[in-house]
This record gives C-alpha cells, sequence and structure tokens, in this order.
C-alpha cells in the first residue's frame, strides 16, 4: 500500500470534522481559532485527530484556511 499524497491528506483533512465535544460534527477548519488554541496549551489529542488538530492549528495561525475550505466535500 503506498502513502497518501499531500494532496489527498489536505482533502482528508480539509473533510475532517470534529468527533466529540461541544464543535462535534463541525470541519476542523471551521473550528473557532481560540478551541485550537487551547488545544495547542493544554495538548492535543493522541493519534490522528491530534495530529490533524495540530496541522489545523498552523493553518489558522498562518491565514491560510482559504486554501482548505475549498476542498471540502459539501
Amino acid at each position: 500500500m503506498s502513502e497518501k499524497t499531500h494532496q489527498q491528506q489536505l482533502v482528508e483533512l480539509a473533510n475532517m470534522k470534529m468527533p466529540f465535544g461541544k464543535y462535534q460534527g463541525r470541519y476542523l477548519v471551521d473550528l473557532p481559532e481560540y478551541y485550537v488554541v487551547w488545544y495547542r496549551n493544554n495538548g492535543f489529542p493522541k493519534g490522528k485527530l491530534g495530529e490533524q488538530l495540530q496541522l489545523i492549528y498552523e493553518i489558522k495561525v498562518n491565514g491560510l484556511e482559504h486554501l482548505i475550505r475549498p476542498l471540502i466535500r459539501r
């Protein structure tokens, strides 16, 4: 099995929804910035979700959400 391309990873990231909590069902890219910063300061969840939230943090901090939103399959 081959590794996912960066494009496939970005599409997957764009379409990932928060699986629990106050913002359950919301696309990660649409989470409020303060919520993602809270995870940055208090610890991201373990596993894939944590990795994706770290990426979303970097995307939000650098104002790059506009690059991710067009990849959402609504």
